[in-house]
């Protein structure tokens, strides 16, 4: 009779321990857990945090009384195994109810210790109001503060999966919820442009987030924490999500010298066999060659651990039939109203690796564009250059997202190429999906590229083209133009290119877009038939171009923001109840759910033109660049925004008709009120002259945008800058140059340098706000701030160097303010 040792329990153990015992009825089997559960839903934990799992119970799957009474498992909770004796193959064992140590003899040893969260050594970290979310007795903890304190702000440490499905949940509870993220991006196994995705999204739920910054400290300030970033920022909490990672926990393993991988994880073979022949391994502590680089890699994901337990008791009792091919890291996440699903390889895996691939994104719906409710889906592929071989996929949506990951899992897994998935037969009715699933069409399009029908160009790659020899062009309708566009391009509609070639010139390299890419391919397929040779398609489109270049980060976004009786939060001063009644007003409702831009906007305006001044029409819309362009149609056209929400992929947006202006009369002179200033000194005084009448102006009301070129780039540096590579001009530059508002210089007396400290000394003294201080004033209170992107190339100055907010125009940019402005003043 075979005798199997178990240490751990959950997805991995408890797995291993039920398939024994259906195979094998005479083994003795004994599963060690150190913690109270044996078996429960660790990936459902966030949910139970925020009460949308209701019963505790429900996440209890088995109890040691159930487990033994179906399967006969010897389960021992609260006993840790501590040793392993491999010459005696032996454990020793604590029982940590009675503080006893006792020992156990075993064939064959099953060690399933999982993953342990990181926790840095940060001043305070153990704070009773700082917690990690890893078991039952994590949440306990969690909804034990909940419950007694009544928290109305958290902050998540960590934007992970497991980071944003908790930030989702407090959210869910009515809390303020503030992320804070080291990387440049929240869930870093996707790549920065479909993350910026989830950044736009979070937005509009009102969770505030901090990329590229860390903790320093924590630090208890009476009953709230104060957590000081490594920014120098300062944020106020009531309680604290530590999701910052988790490592594999092998101290056991080590301890026994069993062997480790590079990576720190428990090596296996392929049969989940550890360097000691009676000693396997499995769950998220192995590490094991992953199916497309083969370097040792661990998968945190329960899918894995529970396929290697089955496996894992087959081969135990059956002999080593049965083979391990590792994992994908297929997974899948809902963060609010979106869904995000990832398998295999990244792009910036991908390239960090060396391996030769291509990349595209293509935007689809979900179902049928004519059936009702039909909201975006956007797939990002990666694959060989020339056989097609499948790398990787990125997947983003509202709905159906998990069976357009599985279906290119399942590909990936049985080294599939793209040309399987323009063949994947899918089931299809208008309710579910297209003929051609955007599946289909992200296989399709890859084909295109490989098969030279199109070249195409990536976001980052136009953002920093800068060249005189391009020719950007928009086939979009004029109206998309007008509401957005990227900078230089040059609009011809996509049905009118045949009739406009003479506008295009054949001796530059030509790169199109439209609003996904779709009209963009046309557009390339005519100019290339036509003889133009350098033709590029921008992949993904404006759509991508735009959530990838606009601002990522949301911060301070609470510091005028209250909790409500109702549970909302409000922006502004708590206001007084009143009886006043609200006016009745009429409200037409409008369904563009499953048009694609300029679809929604179009039949807007045509509805709108219906209306009587002072009514109201409410349009619901499932593409998401909608919330944008709204704002923008309806400061163009003079209408009123009442609002714009969004709620599981549906975005719903109030306007009211306003009425047009009537013209003036002949003795009444209509001027513009904007005020506009050309900043190009960076002296301390005149960039103080220039902050000062901002900020006045902004405090009347009136638009005003402050345009900095050459020297005055120096006051909108940021005091702690990024590296960023430059070429030699550019580093003699910025050796030269002040390195932000606090280096600079007085016009006159500054005898080197001493003008200026004495300046501020006395600025301080009469209580005069910084220069610094007044940069930030001068954004919270609306003002524009625009950096010339000539001089910026002049000057050997990177966007990343700038303030966070700061715009980047050209000189059309700036005559264009000017023209609205009856103020345009020269620094």
């Amino acid at each position: 009779m075979a005798k199997y040792l178990i240490v751990g329990g959950v997805a991995g153990g408890a797995t291993t321990a039920a398939r024994l015992r259906r195979m094998d009825e005479s083994a003795e089997i004994i599963m060690f857990e150190r913690g109270e559960h044996i078996s429960y839903a660790n990936c459902g934990l966030p949910y139970y945090v925020g009460d949308v799992i209701t019963e505790r119970e429900n996440l209890l799957l088995q109890t040691p009384e159930s487990f033994n009474k179906r399967l006969n498992v010897d389960v021992r909770i609260l006993n840790e195994v501590t040793k392993i004796n491999r010459e005696q193959k032996e454990v020793e064992v604590k029982d940590l109810k009675n503080n006893t140590v006792y020992t156990e003899t075993y064939d064959k040893l099953i060690v399933s210790p999982g993953a342990e969260p990181i926790k840095p050594p940060i001043p305070s970290i153990n704070d009773s109001a700082i917690f990690t979310v890893r078991n039952v007795k994590d949440t306990d903890k969690i909804k034990s503060y909940y419950n007694e304190h009544k928290p109305q702000k958290a902050v998540v440490v960590g934007a992970g999966f497991i980071g944003l499905e908790m930030a989702e949940n407090l959210h869910h509870l009515g809390m303020m919820v503030t992320i804070v993220e080291m990387a440049e991006q929240v869930m870093t196994p996707l790549d920065y442009e479909m993350a910026a995705v989830v950044h736009q999204h979070l937005k509009t739920k009102n969770v505030e987030f901090f990329l590229k910054d860390g903790v320093s400290e924590f630090e208890r300030k009476g009953d709230y924490l104060e957590i000081r970033l490594q920014s120098g920022r300062k944020i106020e909490a009531d309680m604290v999500i530590l999701s910052i990672g988790v490592r594999p926990e092998t101290k056991l393993i080590k301890e026994a010298g069993i062997d480790l991988a590079p990576n720190g994880g428990i090596q296996v073979n392929k049969y989940l066999q550890t360097s000691d022949e009676h000693i396997y391994a499995l769950g998220d502590a192995i590490a094991f060659p992953h199916p497309i680089t083969g370097n040792y890699t661990n998968a945190y994901l329960a899918g894995p651990a529970n396929k290697q337990g089955r496996l894992l008791a087959n081969n135990l009792v059956l002999g080593h039939k049965y083979e391990y091919k590792g994992a994908i890291a297929t997974a899948i996440a809902k963060v609010f109203d979106l869904t995000v699903g990832s398998t295999g390889l990244a792009e910036k895996v991908l390239k960090k690796k060396g391996i030769k691939y291509i990349s595209n994104i293509t935007h689809g719906g979900s179902h049928a564009g004519y059936y009702p409710g039909a909201t975006p889906t956007s797939i990002k592929l990666m694959f060989h250059p020339e056989t097609g071989k499948l790398y990787g996929a990125q997947v983003l949506g509202y709905e159906g997202v998990d069976k357009r990951t599985d279906l290119i899992a399942t590909v990936l897994q049985n080294n599939g190429t793209i040309y399987d998935l323009q063949e994947i037969e899918h089931a299809y009715a208008p309710p579910y999906s297209s003929a051609k699933d955007p599946v289909n069409q992200a296989g399709f399009t890859a084909g295109n590229i490989i098969e030279g029908l199109v070249k195409i160009m990536h976001w980052d790659e136009l953002y920093q083209l800068h060249a005189p020899n391009n020719f950007i062009l928009d086939v979009r309708t004029p109206d998309e133009y007008e509401l957005g566009k990227i900078e230089g391009s040059v609009n011809i509609e996509v049905d009118q290119i045949r009739n406009r070639l003479d506008e295009i010139p054949k001796d530059k390299k030509i790169i199109i877009y439209c609003g996904v890419g779709l009209r963009g391919y046309f557009a390339a397929r005519i100019l290339m038939q036509k003889g133009y040779s350098e033709v590029y398609n921008l992949s993904g489109g404006y759509k991508t171009y735009e959530h990838a270049t606009c601002k990522q980060s949301n911060e301070d976004i609470f510091e005028s923001s209250y909790i409500a009786r109702d549970g909302h939060i409000y922006r502004g001063k708590p206001k007084l109840e009143t009886n006043e009644s609200v006016t009745d007003t009429k409200v037409i409702e409008v369904d563009a759910c499953g048009l694609q831009c300029p679809g929604p906007i179009i039949k807007l305006k045509k509805e709108m033109d219906q209306l009587e001044n002072g009514q109201r029409l409410q349009q619901k819309v499932t593409d998401p660049g909608f919330a944008k362009d709204v704002e923008a149609w309806c400061k163009m056209t003079g209408n009123q925004l009442i609002s714009v929400d969004s709620e599981k992929g549906i975005y719903t947006a109030l306007i009211e008709k306003q009425a047009s202006k009537e013209a003036c009369p002949v003795t009444a002179v209509n001027l513009p009120k904007n005020k506009t200033m050309v900043v190009f000194s960076d002296d301390m005084d005149r960039a103080l002259a220039s902050l000062v009448i901002a900020n006045g102006a902004a405090a009347t009301g009136n638009k005003v945008t402050l345009f900095f070129t050459f020297w005055g780039l120096n006051i909108i540096k940021k005091a702690q800058k990024p590296k960023v590579e430059k070429d030699m001009m550019g580093k003699m530059f910025g050796k030269m140059m002040a390195s932000g508002a606090d280096d600079l210089k007085l016009s006159k007396m500054n005898m080197m340098g001493l003008g200026s400290k004495m300046m501020k000394k006395r600025m301080l003294a009469k209580k005069v706000d910084s220069l610094e201080d007044m940069l930030q004033s001068a954004m919270e209170n609306g003002v524009e701030m625009i950096a010339c992107q000539m001089s910026m190339d002049v000057m050997g100055v990177d966007k990343e160097e700038l303030l966070d907010g700061v715009q980047i125009g050209g000189v059309a940019t700036y005559l264009s303010e000017a023209e609205q402005s009856n103020l345009n003043l020269f620094i």
